[in-house]
């Protein structure tokens, strides 16, 4: 059976790098463009912000799992009685 090795950090790296960089810019200017919005004052306590907030500390965790995390940050709960979906014809 052949292991497929995974490959090291350093070509992760070297490989994702300028895209992870995009991103972060993406997200500060996103952030920045917050912050020199109109504030009505319930902004700080608007969910969707609180999640953001608390997704950037999760990316900042030194342990495996962030992504995992992060969609279960942005997921909804499961709910038993959600209506199973229909197919179209």
């Amino acid at each position: 059976m052949n292991e497929v090795m995974p490959v090291s950090a350093g070509k992760t790296l070297e490989q994702h790098y300028l895209e992870a960089r995009c991103r972060l810019l993406d997200l500060a200017a996103i952030f920045d463009r917050i912050d020199r919005g109109h504030k009505t004052g319930s902004e700080e306590e608007d969910p969707r912000l609180v999640r953001l907030r608390e997704g950037l500390k999760v990316l900042q965790e030194s342990k495996a799992g962030r992504a995992e995390q992060m969609q279960r940050l942005f997921s909804l709960p499961y709910d038993p009685e959600w209506e199973k979906p229909k197919p179209r014809y």
